[in-house]
């Protein structure tokens, strides 16, 4: 397994007693903390500041790094934690595991902050951010780059650029690698290259026992498996280590096309004919139906891994009317920058998903559909924005990785549609909960009807699916596996005091 240090025996039996009683919503595998109760004065904060190296330090409310540590992109996904945790060594988070498990003290581990579901990667315990690792480390000869698990996409692709290589990461501003990593990761380059963590090669992480510890497909092919998809189950990950790729300028950016004049039949035709007659792997679309700012609306994400696209892929798309246009030859950093996400940061939000066979124009008609009929029902609502993302990709992704947890059969691939409602009023929760919930159902019935008959029970990709999702859904027959596995490296559950999705 690759094991570096277990030096954290001196602790068994050392570590002071301290009873903590934590109510934890966990509703089909997925974990949320609701409430903490301390058993006497001495928190679990306390024990860490005292057991840490001074590599770490740990933040208490109103300090300025408490609150960055706290923060998420979503209001819905962040918790006031008792304290925050900035580990700075592999050796530091092995004790703060140590006594996070000893104590039975909620905690989460937050990367980028931009985990959807709440309690993800927040909590009401003790929230660790992995701020601190964030280092990116080219190795020439091997053609691999270490990541930190704290860095956002934007500062891997940055550091990259001047190599002139890249890896296969997020797609947008802001996000984080660890969480879209560790959840399966659909790319810019997964038509090349597959799934992000189709391109990890190696995990340095942190077990809940306190061992640190590289985990690869030769020296532990059973995790490195549940590591494919299986979050934060298995321990802590303080970097990843990827495949590059040469990169040079990419042609790609946005266009935005208003609900006019036929606008969005146009759309929906331009896309089912991308979906079905592209085969170039280096083009990819994504097709954002909204409503934002009170219009209706299709921002279409385009993009193609070379300085210009041959003619015909894109044309349709091009063909359309629209009211913004920012489409150009540029780096791959700049286009990733051109997806203004922090417009809609601080609000509440929840993701869902549908993983559709095909897109299809019945199944786009139903998108629109239910694009329109949402804004009008939630119009009285705290609601400010929708969003129906059809992401269309080449059938043979799934051929570039070997198997993971998620998705647990790779034979066919299945394409995540995903669903985003934003809002303001945390008493309309469970209004858009149930709304985003029926959405979802409506789309699948008509897939169902199209012919998509595996759909009500395709994989759902895990950094999309809704909390309350079963996890045999994500899962699938992997859910066996990831089972055995959690016993074997996690006996004391340590990682069940985190929040998200739990086998």
């Amino acid at each position: 397994m690759g094991k570096r240090s277990s030096f954290l025996a001196f602790l068994a039996g050392s570590l002071p007693t301290l009873t903590v009683v934590a109510s934890m919503d966990t509703l089909n595998g997925f974990n949320h903390q609701t409430s903490l109760a301390l058993g006497n004065d001495s928190t679990p904060c306390q024990q860490i500041a005292g057991a840490v190296s001074s590599a770490s330090e740990v933040y208490y409310s109103p300090e300025a790094v408490y609150v960055a540590d706290i923060h998420h992109y979503a209001v819905t996904s962040m918790d006031t934690a008792l304290c925050s945790v900035d580990p700075g060594s592999a050796e530091d988070i092995a004790i703060i595991l140590q006594i996070l498990g000893s104590t039975r003290t909620p905690f989460a581990v937050k990367g980028g902050g931009h985990m959807m579901n709440p309690g993800s990667s927040s909590t009401i315990g003790v929230q660790i951010a992995m701020s601190r690792f964030k280092q990116v480390q080219y190795n020439p000869e091997a053609r691999t780059v270490s990541v930190g698990g704290g860095l956002r996409w934007d500062d891997v692709y940055e550091a990259l650029e001047p190599l002139e290589v890249n890896v296969v990461g997020g797609r947008a501003t802001g996000v984080g690698v660890a969480g879209f990593t560790l959840g399966g990761g659909y790319s810019w380059l997964t038509n090349e290259h597959g799934l992000t963590f189709d391109n990890v090669i190696a995990y340095e992480m942190v077990l809940p026992n306190g061992t640190i510890t590289t985990v690869t497909e030769a020296s532990d092919p059973d995790l490195f498996f549940g590591m494919k998809g299986g979050y934060n189950n298995f321990g802590i990950v303080t970097s990843f280590v990827m495949k590059t790729y040469p990169q040079g300028p990419v042609w790609g950016g946005h266009v935005v096309v208003m609900d006019t004049d036929n606008n969005l039949d146009a759309v929906n035709a331009a896309t089912a004919n991308f979906a079905a007659k592209v085969t170039d792997p280096k083009a990819s679309a994504i097709m954002a139906y909204s409503h934002l700012g009170g219009h209706t609306l299709v921002a279409m994400l385009l993009f193609y891994n070379g300085p210009t696209p041959p003619d015909g892929i894109f044309d349709e798309y091009l063909a359309i009317p629209f009211v913004q246009k920012d489409v150009s030859t540029r780096s791959f950093l700049s286009l990733i920058q051109t997806t203004a996400t922090e417009k809609t940061a601080g609000f509440r939000g929840y993701y869902a998903t549908v993983s559709l066979q095909a897109i299809t124009t019945p199944v786009l008609e139903t998108v629109t559909s239910e694009l329109l009929s949402w804004t009008e029902t939630l119009a009285n609502s705290s609601m400010f924005a929708l969003s129906y993302d059809v992401e269309p990709f080449l059938p043979t992704i799934l051929t570039h990785g070997s198997p993971s947890a998620y998705p647990p059969h790779r034979e066919r691939a299945y394409l995540p549609l995903n669903l985003w409602f934003g809002w303001s009023d945390a008493a309309d929760d469970q209004v858009m909960y149930d709304a985003m919930v029926e959405s979802a159902q409506k789309i699948t019935d008509a897939a169902v009807a199209d012919g998509q008959t595996d759909v009500p029970l395709a994989p759902r990709y895990p950094n999309y699916a809704l909390f309350g999702t079963d996890p045999a859904l994500m899962y699938g027959k992997s859910m066996e596996k990831l089972v055995r596995l959690k016993y074997q490296y996690d006996p004391q559950d340590v990682m069940g005091l985190a929040g998200g999705w739990k086998f």
